[in-house]
């Protein structure tokens, strides 16, 4: 039988810049801190931005990990690499890969 799925959207809320990077590429990259609603509890949550200052093209991913070492070891990884924000959301699926 097919039912009827409610889900909440968690959005992230009172989103501050916890780490920013001006990349020699001319990209900034950031990691950001915020907070969500979960289960009637207030959990904060990392961020990933990429933004490119030449094109004006920016990705993010607002609720990347609730562990702060792992965005800011994922946001080096990106700077390393000089990742463009076309490629955010690969990068994180090969880290996730990885980090599991």
């Amino acid at each position: 039988m097919f039912g009827l799925i409610k889900k909440k959207k968690q959005e992230v809320r009172d989103r501050t810049v916890y780490l920013e990077v001006y990349g020699d590429n001319k990209i900034s990259y950031r990691v950001t801190s915020g907070k969500i609603d979960w289960d009637d509890n207030e959990i904060i949550t990392y961020g990933i931005e990429v933004e490119d200052s030449r094109t004006g093209q920016r990705e993010v991913i607002p609720d990347f990990s609730r562990n702060i070492e792992d965005a800011v070891d994922f946001a080096e990884r990106l700077i390393i690499s000089k990742i463009r924000p076309f490629r955010l959301y690969n990068q994180a699926l090969n880290y996730l890969m990885i980090s599991i």
